[in-house]
């Protein structure tokens, strides 16, 4: 790939990721299913234009989530398979909520919010992210959606990367729907949990914890964790809540954390750590992340050095930090009081 080419990829980013929002408000997948079949029948199913429909297949083929078999018939790739809601391992509420106009239009004012280091998403909508969430119910369940189907990797890998078993309960400190904790009471029967988050992201807790036949060991609580968390807990996690928020809330959690930590206990964060030099390999992504963090929510990915800081103003040591290979480019991050 040329200089040239990789930057006209990046610039057409945007549109590639509208083309994906629009195969999953069509339900593109659902209807060819595990079958090959013709643009004008996908089209007819799907209330559209044959023609307009056909470029919009190809386009996906061209993206590598179709292929196209003869002209104007296509089957779904590999890659595709994830835009079916009805699969476990689905990633459409997740391109719901990344490609939706409230999350896109903050991006439009980045130049501004990198020269006054101001949260774009507050001036556009003039309130913060999660208020304008609160203030749309169907906006926060998909929200709720799209976090479930980003923590179910991680879900799955973090219960090989940690003994659980040493403790007795855990918090899951802004749990959601709990998809995080499941995971982990799944494999540790001898474990209880806590999902700790505000009413509106426990909203699909309940049927989430039913589903997994975890209702009778774990509860839910809602709450502020610039407040408090709740005590009783020997161990207390969170997964993409510190990069929500800049440092001095990101601090307040984790004093929270700290002072209903008893002895022995621990916190364990999940987050993308960043190098401390940027590496000419990977895709970008979490970095990418970090800028929607400063235009929409106000927060940032960090350093090791940055949650060492975080954790060392809070009263917690940074003891360990392990990547997880499974889901990257997340890692676990494990701490104890001072």
């Amino acid at each position: 790939m040329t200089d040239r080419d990789l930057l006209v990829r990046l610039v057409f980013g945007g549109m590639a990721a509208q083309t994906v929002r629009a195969a999953v408000r069509l339900r593109i997948v659902e209807l060819i299913g595990d079958t090959t079949r013709p643009a004008a029948d996908v089209a007819a199913d799907a209330g559209a234009e044959p023609q307009p429909m056909t470029r919009l297949l190809r386009a996906l083929a061209g993206l590598g989530l179709l292929r196209e078999h003869s002209f104007g018939t296509f089957a779904v790739a590999p890659a595709g398979l994830l835009l079916d809601p009805g699969r476990p391992d689905s990633l459409t509420s997740f391109v719901r909520m990344f490609t939706e106009p409230a999350i896109i239009r903050a991006w439009e004012y980045l130049d501004d919010s990198v020269r006054t280091g101001d949260v774009a998403f507050d001036t556009v909508f003039g309130t913060d992210f999660f208020s304008h969430l609160a203030l749309q119910p169907e906006l926060s369940a998909e929200f709720n959606a799209a976090m479930s189907q980003a923590t179910a990797e991680t879900a799955a890998a973090l219960p090989h990367a940690f003994d659980f078993g040493r403790f007795g309960t855990v918090t899951d400190v802004g749990g959601g729907d709990g998809t995080l904790l499941a995971g982990v009471l799944a494999a540790f029967p001898g474990l209880t949990g806590v999902v700790y988050d505000t009413s509106e992201g426990l909203a699909q807790a309940p049927e989430n914890l039913r589903r997994h036949g975890l209702t009778e060991r774990c509860s839910l609580v809602a709450g502020d964790f610039f407040r408090s968390v709740p005590e009783g807990s020997d161990l207390y996690l969170m997964k993409s809540i510190l990069h929500d928020w800049p440092d001095d809330r990101a601090v307040t959690i984790l004093r929270h954390c700290r002072a209903a930590l008893p002895p022995g206990g621990r916190v364990l964060i999940l987050e993308p750590v960043l190098p401390e030099v940027v590496g000419a390999d990977g895709d970008g992504s979490t970095y990418l992340s970090d800028l929607n963090m400063l235009v929409n929510v106000g927060g940032r990915e960090r350093t090791r050095e940055d949650f060492e800081e975080l954790c060392e103003a809070a009263g917690l040591s940074l003891t360990s930090v392990t990547p997880l290979p499974e889901a990257e480019p997340f890692s676990l991050l494990e701490s104890v009081a001072r």
